[in-house]
């Protein structure tokens, strides 16, 4: 019982210190401390044998393994987003974006952009990065209330399209491993709900952001943000290009190298920038060196949250929590759904969800006769929704450090797009997978 208390305390802790501001690197050792003493795990390596769970360990073996596996890809991916910036490639193809579809759809531009860059198997936190450049110019010129940038940016990387059939981010691959499927799994049912994800959560930002105009709300510039001065801006076409190659690059080498080729498409992105584009720079090592304190705050804030995460799977209470979830009764969509979103959300982390929860669920399940592309598509899009809670890592680096805003001003849109809608699209992957759609 003292475990379960301090799982759930913990938990709870993290989401408040994060909605209040606190720094994360503080906030995450501290409620992760929390957790230990609760559930009376050792505090220190040399108070247990080698390889046991032990607070200090554990808590660093997730900071620093994240670091290990996403370092690279952070640093060129803030790099990329600086030299788009700095090089007005970022305002060109903004200025051109308006110009074609208006002020009042600079929101759909940057989820179209969002959506293209996470369906062509670009990593969500890269695809913030960089978005953001054009997502702050785009906002500029309409005038709106910058405090809802992470939500465009995150309705258009991590609903519809992360966890939809045939996209290569790893939500829809995990369940592979375990159900002997394909990435295109369920795909009928997909699409419907993807359209459903994309038409409801577009009309509900686009209300929430109007609603905050309406209140005397506008774009506030900042002393950090790029210079808006009356300088020659490269083609937008050039613009552009950048994005297509990192789009390309990844889309070639993805089933070869995974993650890793992000960081040629993203070196790809940073030299095309610069070649194409080395006329406009104000200063472009500026921007490399600018770029690369931005990734390892980012990096240090998600770390932070990933090593509580750490922590918490190490505790009696978590195995508790674990089974509970993966024994509930009914229809197996229904408890694949709960097990996976209940578990993502207590791990800040989709993939976390998946992962646990699957070696767990698929065999009772299979042997049951489930229909497995069903049970592929319910859990990939359930483990897209309490992930996104406020001490999620991508949602803490995309708030804090790559907007610069605060949860307190920026969670809200965030979450209303990112948990109510997603958890409204695996209610209606479960209905129409119940009345024997694609199966």
């Amino acid at each position: 019982m003292f475990s379960m208390i301090g799982l759930i305390g913990g938990l709870a802790l993290l989401i408040f210190f994060t909605m209040r501001g606190m720094n994360l690197l503080v906030a995450g050792p501290l409620c992760a401390l929390f957790v230990a003493v609760f559930s009376g795990l050792p505090l220190f390596p040399q108070l247990v044998g080698e390889g046991e769970a032990n607070f200090v360990g554990n808590y660093m073996t997730g900071f620093s393994g994240f670091i290990a596996s996403w370092y690279l890809m952070f640093l060129l991916g803030a790099i990329f987003g600086k030299v788009m910036e700095d090089s007005g490639a970022a305002d060109s193809v903004s200025k051109w974006i308006v110009s074609k579809l208006g002020m009042k759809r600079a929101v759909l531009a940057i989820v179209i952009a969002c959506a293209v860059l996470t369906y062509g198997g670009v990593s969500l936190f890269v695809v913030a990065f960089s978005v953001y450049p054009m997502a702050v110019s785009l906002f500029r010129e309409a005038n709106l209330p910058r405090r809802f940038i992470p939500a465009a940016l995150a309705f258009g990387s991590v609903t519809f399209t992360m966890t939809s059939a045939g996209s290569p981010e790893i939500q829809n691959w995990i369940p592979i491993e375990y159900l002997g499927t394909s990435p295109y799994a369920g795909w009928e049912v997909s699409l419907i709900v993807a359209v459903f994800m994309m038409v409801f959560g577009y009309w509900w930002l686009g209300k929430m952001i109007k609603k905050a105009i309406s209140r005397g709300e506008s774009f506030v510039a900042r002393d950090n943000d790029p210079v808006n001065e009356d300088k020659a801006l490269p083609h937008p076409l050039t613009g552009l290009v950048p994005l297509l190659v990192v789009l390309i690059i990844s889309f070639i080498f993805h089933d070869s190298l995974q993650q890793s080729a992000l960081i040629i498409a993203l070196l790809g992105g940073v030299i095309a920038t610069y070649l194409l584009n080395r006329k406009y720079f104000r200063s472009f090592w500026n921007a490399v060196s600018e770029g690369t304190l931005g990734a390892l705050l980012a990096l240090g804030n998600t770390a932070a949250v990933v090593g509580f995460g750490g922590v918490a799977k190490a505790v009696p209470a978590f195995e508790v929590a674990v089974n509970a979830m993966t024994s509930i009764p009914g229809s197996p969509l229904i408890g694949g759904a709960i097990a996976v979103s209940v578990i993502a959300g207590m791990t800040g982390s989709a993939s976390g969800g998946q992962a646990i929860a699957l070696p767990l669920l698929a065999p009772h399940y299979m042997d049951m006769g489930v229909n497995t592309e069903a049970l592929h598509r319910v859990v990939a899009i359930s483990s897209g929704a309490l992930d996104s809670l406020p001490h999620n890592g991508y949602v803490v680096t995309t708030v804090r450090a790559i907007c610069g805003e605060s949860h307190q001003d920026a969670y809200n849109p965030v979450g209303a797009v990112t948990v109510i809608v997603p958890l409204l699209g695996v209610l209606l992957a479960i209905i129409l997978f119940s009345l024997g759609l694609g199966i």
